[in-house]
């Protein structure tokens, strides 16, 4: 079974190196626009930060920005770290107040791993297993076959009735894609699905 990692609950680091303070954090999204919202909302909090750094994995997708810091300084060192770690559905920000000192590129490498890395040493970590959903048609002889299948696989079954069972079925990627592949089976290739997507 596929799995990543994300946060339990947000963690954060706040230090200076050379007159510039580092506001680093971390906390789990479940997707870009959330992490963007995110982001957006720590420039309110900090409209006097020079940098606000951002590096978020969504289902694996990567987004980043090192906002005006030296490509390659500040969100590329913090994708490391997460990666290292094996994190997915996660937003890593750095809000930067500069102090007048420069850093150089090893500096700043080095201070944006560091505002990462430092809280995630203490974070409680937890997996996250692919979620998806699917609609599904059947007639109503089979329906108590699709109910013991779905207790088999592990997925829910949100059932409503007409002509024909209709069913919005729910769980892991993998036991859902065994499931409709098992019922599919067992039903003969009378199994009507009308769609399927990845929720997170």
């Amino acid at each position: 079974m596929s799995f990543s990692k994300t946060l339990e609950h947000p963690v954060e680091s706040d230090f200076e190196i050379k007159k510039s303070r580092f506001i680093g954090r971390i906390e789990s999204i479940y997707s870009q626009e959330e992490g963007l919202a995110k982001v957006a909302a720590l420039w309110q909090q900090h409209p006097e930060a020079r940098h606000v750094c951002y590096a978020m994995l969504v289902n694996g997708q990567v987004r980043q920005s090192d906002d005006g810091e030296p490509s390659g300084t500040a969100a590329r060192p913090m994708l490391n770290v997460l990666q290292h770690k094996g994190l997915d559905n996660v937003l890593a920000t750095v809000v930067r107040y500069f102090g007048g000192i420069k850093l150089g590129a090893g500096g700043l490498v080095r201070a944006y791993s560091q505002a990462i890395s430092d809280p995630l040493n203490t974070a409680e970590l937890i997996e996250v297993r692919p979620q998806s959903t699917a609609v599904i048609h059947f007639q109503y002889e089979h329906e108590s076959l699709v109910r013991h299948l779905a207790d088999q696989y592990g997925v829910n079954l949100d059932v409503q009735y007409a002509q024909r069972v209709t069913a919005q079925v729910t769980g892991e990627t993998e036991c859902l894609e065994q499931f409709l592949e098992m019922t599919n089976s067992q039903l003969r290739g009378e199994l009507i699905q009308d769609s399927a997507e990845q929720t997170f």
